[in-house]
C-alpha cells in the first residue's frame, strides 16, 4: 500500500451523540471512508496518520437517503464508515490534531 493512497483513505471523523457513546463504551473511533477502502487499507491509514495501534476495524455502508429536488426526487449519495478499535491504552484526540 503505497502512502499517497492511505492518506486518500480517511475522509473525516465522524462525529454525532452516537459516536460519542460508541467511543466512550468500546474505545472505538468513527469515520467516514473512501467507498472503495477495504479494512487493512483502513488500519494502514490510522496507524500512519494517528500514530496508534489499531485493533480491529469494521465497516458499514450507508444509504444514501431519498430526497426531493423542487418537484423531481433526487437521492444522496451512498457512503461507507469505519468503526476503528483501538488497543488498550490508545486514544485519538481530535480537538489537539492528532495523537494524544
Amino acid at each position: 500500500m503505497n502512502q499517497q493512497r492511505l492518506m486518500q483513505v480517511l475522509l473525516a471523523p465522524q462525529i454525532s451523540e452516537k459516536a460519542t457513546f460508541v467511543a466512550d463504551k468500546n474505545e472505538q473511533v468513527i469515520f467516514r471512508v473512501a467507498s472503495d477502502a477495504t479494512k487493512p487499507e483502513i488500519k494502514a491509514a490510522v496507524e500512519l496518520l494517528f500514530k496508534v495501534e489499531v485493533e480491529s476495524v469494521q465497516v458499514a455502508n450507508v444509504k444514501g437517503k431519498q430526497k426531493r429536488f423542487g418537484r423531481a426526487m433526487g437521492a444522496r449519495k451512498n457512503w461507507k464508515k469505519a468503526y476503528v478499535s483501538l488497543k488498550p491504552g490508545q486514544e485519538i484526540n481530535f480537538v489537539d490534531g492528532g495523537a494524544a
